[in-house]
C-alpha cells in the first residue's frame, strides 16, 4: 500500500510573453528586491522586461549572485533587505539565483547565525519572506521546489537545505529566454534534469508503477530533445519541452512514494566545491560510475531502465545492464559533457580531499538504503577516473 503526501503551492505561468503577468502576481504595495546573477539577464533583455512589468513599483536590485551561490554574497542581499525594510523577493535567472533567493528569504528574519539553516539542512527554518521567480535557464527545477544548495566560500562547504517555507509563490517560465544561452549551459540543463530523474527512479522497485512510467517518459523526452536543444538555430519546441521537463523532474511529483538516492548529487557537490566544476558536469562524471559500482543493489531497476528507456532487450541481463550504463555515458558525451574526472585534469590524488569533505559534512551513509559509505563513495570516485 502506497503512503505519501504531495504538496506544491507554486503557481506556474508558462509561455512566451508571460513576464507581463508579473504585475498581477506581486502585491501592489510590495517593496521588492530584484535578485539576479551576471550580465546575461541584462543582455538578453529579460531584466528590461521585468523592470517594465514592475514600472511604478518600489523596486531595489541586487546582482552578482554566482553560478554556485555563495553564503558571503547572499548575506549582503540579506542586509540590503533588512536595511530597506523590503518585503518581497523576485529571482530572475537560473537555479543558482533562485536557490540564493530561497536562502535570503529564509535568512532575513532568522534568529541566530543564518549558516545554521544550511548546517541543519533546513530543519531550523520556521518562516520565510514571500518570493517569486522568472526562470531563464532550465536545469535545476528550483522554480517549483523547496530546496536550495549554497556554498560557503571560506570553508569550501557546499550544503543543501529543504523547507516548505521556501516554495516560490509563483514562477514565470518563458522558453524564449533560453535562446541566448550558450551551448554549455543548455547541455548542463539536460544533464542536470536527467540526473534528477535518475536519482528518484533508479533505486529499487517499490510498487509505484505510475511514478516509474512518468520518470521514464521524462528520461525519454530528454534523450529525444537533447540534440535538438543544442542546435545553433533555436528549436523553440525542444526548448519549451526542456524547460517543462526540468521543472517536472524535481517538483516532488515523481518522488512521491518513491525511495530516493541523491548520492550522485552529494558527491558531485563536493567536487564542485573543491574544483569549481559546473554542477551538472560533476553529475555526468559521478552517475555512470555510481551505477557501475552499485549495479548489484540496483539490478532490478537497471534492467527496467535498460528495457523501457533504452529498449535493450537482447543478450544476458549483465550485458543489458552494461549497455544501459554505456548508453547513459554516451548520451552525456554526445552533449559535449565529459563523464570522467580525468577530463578536468583530476586524478587519484583528488579523491582523498573529496572523501574528507563528505566525511566532514556527515555524508557517510548516502543512497536509498543508506549504504553508500565513505568506502563506497571512494569506489565510485575511482570508477569515475
Amino acid at each position: 500500500m502506497l503512503n505519501f503526501t504531495f504538496h506544491n503551492p507554486t503557481a506556474i505561468v508558462f509561455g512566451e510573453g508571460s513576464i507581463t503577468q508579473l504585475s498581477e502576481r506581486i502585491p501592489a504595495g510590495a517593496r521588492v528586491l530584484l535578485l539576479y546573477g551576471g550580465s546575461s539577464a541584462e543582455k538578453n533583455g529579460t531584466l528590461k522586461e521585468v523592470r517594465a512589468a514592475l514600472h511604478g513599483r518600489d523596486v531595489h536590485e541586487f546582482g552578482g549572485i554566482e553560478p554556485n551561490p555563495t553564503y558571503e554574497t547572499l548575506m549582503r542581499a540579506v542586509e540590503l533587505v533588512r536595511a530597506n525594510n523590503l518585503d518581497f523577493l523576485l529571482a530572475v535567472g537560473g537555479g543558482s539565483v533562485i536557490d540564493g533567493t530561497k536562502f535570503v528569504a529564509a535568512a532575513v528574519n532568522f534568529q541566530g547565525d543564518p549558516w545554521e539553516i544550511l548546517e541543519s539542512h533546513g530543519t531550523v527554518v520556521s518562516g520565510a519572506m514571500p518570493f517569486g521567480s522568472v526562470l531563464t535557464l532550465p536545469a535545476t527545477g528550483s522554480e517549483m521546489n523547496s530546496g536550495a544548495v549554497i556554498t560557503r566560500r571560506a570553508s569550501k562547504a557546499k550544503l543543501s537545505f529543504l523547507s516548505d517555507h521556501v516554495f516560490p509563490r509563483f514562477s514565470i517560465l518563458d522558453p524564449t529566454k533560453t535562446n541566448s544561452l550558450p551551448e554549455r549551459q543548455l547541455a548542463n540543463g539536460v544533464v542536470d534534469a536527467f540526473t534528477h530523474v535518475m536519482e528518484q527512479y533508479l533505486n529499487y522497485p517499490a510498487g509505484v508503477l505510475i511514478q516509474d512510467r512518468f520518470a521514464e517518459s521524462l528520461l525519454q523526452t530528454l534523450i529525444e530533445i537533447g540534440p535538438r536543444v543544442l542546435q545553433p538555430q533555436p528549436d523553440n519546441e525542444a526548448r519549451a519541452n526542456l524547460m517543462w521537463v526540468a521543472t517536472l523532474a524535481l517538483n516532488g511529483l515523481i518522488s512521491a512514494g518513491v525511495p530516493e538516492d541523491w548520492s550522485t548529487h552529494m558527491i558531485g557537490h563536493e567536487i564542485t566545491a573543491l574544483h569549481d566544476i559546473d554542477h551538472a558536469r560533476t553529475l555526468a562524471m559521478v552517475l555512470p560510475a555510481n551505477l557501475k559500482v552499485r549495479r548489484v543493489a540496483k539490478r532490478a531497476k537497471l534492467l527496467q531502465y535498460a528495457e523501457r528507456v533504452w529498449h535493450l532487450n537482447d543478450g544476458s541481463e549483465e550485458t543489458r545492464i552494461d549497455a544501459a550504463i554505456a548508453r547513459t555515458e554516451a548520451f552525456f558525451e554526445s552533449l559535449g559533457v565529459p563523464t570522467r574526472l580525468s577530463a578536468y585534469q583530476l586524478d587519484a590524488r583528488a579523491i582523498d580531499p573529496i572523501v574528507s569533505q563528505l566525511d566532514a559534512h556527515g555524508m557517510t551513509s548516502l543512497g536509498e538504503r543508506n549504504d553508500v559509505t565513505l568506502a563506497v563513495s571512494r569506489q565510485i570516485l575511482e570508477a569515475a577516473l
